[in-house]
């Protein structure tokens, strides 16, 4: 192991609620500034025999497959809360034919968009759908009759209120 222990093995992680070195080896890291200016946790270790040191840590190893566990339902539970951001966020349609839509408006890029023609429009249509694919594409025909050419996929179509 390294000598300099990095922040990436002591700090805490948000989707496990735990530190990587602590899964690891079971108990949390003493840094080297600790020992340097002496925690409660290295101060004890002083007035502490052998035989208690030997006990706490077999105690620990004996819990650790229970934290472990404990990790695995925090990880299960935050997964669970992103998924749920996740789906608030995007709400995937599904279109029929002859549904009208509106799809993104890619002719130029976001940056140009927002640089030059900062009031183009975000959606161009509305658009009639008249083909629809499995793969979640879809051909479409402007109001006025004109085919579009290239399917368009669902990600970037937006219904039309």
């Amino acid at each position: 192991m390294h000598s300099i222990i990095s922040t990436q093995w002591t700090s805490i992680r948000t989707p496990t609620g735990a530190t990587p070195f602590f899964l690891v080896y079971g108990v949390e890291v003493v840094l080297p500034l600790e020992i340097e200016i002496p925690s409660l946790q290295i101060t004890l270790q002083d007035y502490i025999t052998d035989e208690v040191v030997c006990q706490t840590r077999l105690d620990q190893l004996l819990l650790l497959d229970e934290r472990r566990v404990n990790v695995l339902e925090y990880l299960r539970t935050y997964q669970n809360h992103i998924k749920r951001a996740f789906a608030k966020k995007f709400i995937i349609h599904e279109f029929n034919i002859g549904d009208l839509v509106l799809k993104e408006n890619q002719q130029t890029s976001q940056m140009e968009r927002w640089l030059y023609d900062k009031f183009a429009p975000n959606y161009l249509g509305p658009y009639m759908i008249y083909r629809k694919f499995r793969s979640g594409a879809y051909h479409f025909v402007d109001m006025e009759g004109n085919e579009e050419h290239e399917p368009i996929n669902i990600t970037h179509l937006h219904p039309f209120l």
